[in-house]
């Protein structure tokens, strides 16, 4: 380096630090990150807590024949809607028939033994009266009439339950409801008569309405009959509404309400079994279907946000909020269900606190960092 060079170099390193140091010291920190915040959405809401179950038949009944005998003939094809008191199964009537006719005849019979005690007794009461017969044999001849009498009733019962026998070789449906397939075909032997010995025949399910069976948590159980004590939801004997859908549906379009809570929990699953009735006029419904069911849990305050703006950091759920300096700060919060679109916020916020809801994916945007915040809007949308 020439001398001349020596001597200009002290001066431009004095001329770069006077530049340097005059610089403003925003010119020296990176830009401020814009993001869009805005207040949760205060909204008075209604709950509806989801639980998964399957529907059940209203009614359900094993057809059976309440007499033995062999299958004449089979009336429904299987599988069909049948109507209360259709036939089923016809049995072959025979055996039936001449039990019918035989205690017809025993009426017959008694009813002559009856006529000739009746006159057996009156031509003995003027010779009871002027002693030609003893007061034993005028008592004899009155039991005569007594017993002849009862053997009659006994024949008249006799022919009223061989009748009520002939009737039941007919089997019909005893509910309306879609029928089973055929369990015995034509020519087989039935056992009728005890319940435990009787042959299946066929089982029935009703279809309109049905049943959709579901198990509540113990928490869930205290929270209602809390707000039922408080007077803010009715519960066990109103008859709470709730939305049903199915496995293939998006929205619960189904609505039913609640006609049954059983009346202890599982000591097992420390579950309450609950029921609700749906109306199933198309049938679509089946038993053993499943659905997820929302039940309505009450109405209540809360504060609302978008679920893309919760963040997870590790076990817990956080929110970022900004400050009156600009600068980013994690909330922890306790998250409630989606409702109108919206993630509910139990716990961990306030209705004045500014929520990061745009913005948030950008990785510069972490707890300290200084951001430009843009004001937005929480808006939620219609409801499931």
């Amino acid at each position: 380096m020439s001398v001349r060079q020596r001597a200009i170099w002290p001066f431009a390193a004095a001329i770069a630090a006077f530049w340097v140091s005059g610089l403003p010291a925003a010119a020296q920190q990176p830009p401020a990150i814009p993001v869009t915040v805005s207040k949760p959405l205060a909204k008075r809401i209604t709950r509806w807590d989801e639980y998964s179950g399957r529907f059940e038949a209203v009614n359900t009944v094993e057809v059976r024949a309440r007499v033995s005998g062999f299958i004449d003939k089979v009336n429904f094809k299987d599988g069909q809607l049948v109507k209360e008191g259709d036939l089923l199964f016809t049995l072959d009537k025979r055996p039936y028939e001449l039990a019918v006719e035989s205690a017809r005849a025993d009426i017959a019979r008694f009813g002559a033994q009856v006529e000739f005690a009746m006159a057996d007794l009156e031509r003995a009461q003027p010779l009871a009266k002027s002693g030609a017969i003893s007061e034993q044999t005028f008592e004899q001849r009155r039991s005569n009439l007594s017993v002849a009498r009862a053997q009659l009733q006994a024949a008249q019962v006799a022919v009223r339950t061989s009748e009520l026998n002939l009737d039941w070789t007919e089997v019909r449906a005893p509910i309306s409801g879609r029928i089973s397939d055929r369990k015995v075909d034509v020519g087989n032997l039935v056992a009728g008569g005890q319940a435990a010995a009787t042959t299946l025949l066929a089982t029935i399910v009703s279809g309109d309405p049905i049943h959709f069976l579901f198990d509540i948590s113990e928490t869930d159980f205290l929270r209602y009959a809390r707000l039922n004590t408080s007077g803010d939801r009715q519960s066990r004997d109103a008859s709470s509404p709730v939305r049903i859908k199915l496995a293939d549906e998006e929205k619960f379009t189904r609505e039913g309400v609640m006609d049954f809570l059983d009346n202890q929990l599982s000591t097992r699953s420390g579950t309450l079994r609950g029921r609700a009735v749906v109306p199933n006029k198309d049938e679509l419904l089946q038993p053993g279907l499943f659905g997820r069911l929302q039940l309505f849990g009450g109405e209540f305050d809360a504060l609302l946000i978008p679920d893309d703006a919760v963040v997870s950091d590790q076990a817990r759920k956080i929110v970022f909020l900004v400050g009156a300096d600009n600068v980013v700060k994690p909330a922890p919060v306790t998250l409630g269900p989606i409702v109108d679109g919206l993630r509910v916020v139990q716990t961990g916020l306030k209705p004045e606190d500014l929520v990061v809801v745009g913005g948030i994916a950008n990785p510069a945007v972490r707890p300290g960092a200084k951001v430009a915040p843009k004001q937005g809007e929480i808006k939620a949308v219609a409801s499931n």
